[in-house]
């Protein structure tokens, strides 16, 4: 049996560009990609924080150390600069992976730098 999991998240990521005049995908942070192990042209899926927008695209490599995240193509009618974002990666895992999984979770600070990472969610309270 296998199971769809959370792979990888950035928490909160600040766009720095939305370029509609380009071929699609989002940019991010080299640095990042190699910390939360997205691949580069890894399916991901985009949740707006600001409009509630959700898509998914593909990531690409951005410049390391650069800081950006850049929503391109068509997905740039969905975020804009300043936006906060929720970006994540899920992947098939079997039963035996299962029982050492850990998603990687980057969360983003208010300066859109990296505030810290995690290899889980905090409980959610009632």
């Amino acid at each position: 049996m296998h199971a769809i999991m959370l792979k990888a998240k950035l928490h909160r990521a600040q766009v720095t560009h939305a370029v509609l005049d380009y071929e699609g995908s989002c940019a991010i942070d080299g640095d990042w990609l190699d910390l939360a192990g997205i691949r580069e042209y890894e399916q991901i899926q985009i949740y707006n924080v600001d409009n509630g927008e959700r898509f998914t695209t593909y990531a690409i490599r951005g410049e390391e150390g650069s800081r950006i995240i850049s929503v391109n193509g068509a997905a740039a009618h969905k975020a804009g600069v300043g936006h906060r974002l929720i970006i994540c990666a899920y992947a098939h895992y079997s039963e035996a992976e299962l029982a050492s999984f850990k998603p990687h979770v980057l969360y983003m600070g208010e300066d859109g730098g990296l505030s810290h990472t995690s290899n889980a969610i905090p409980v959610q309270v009632a």
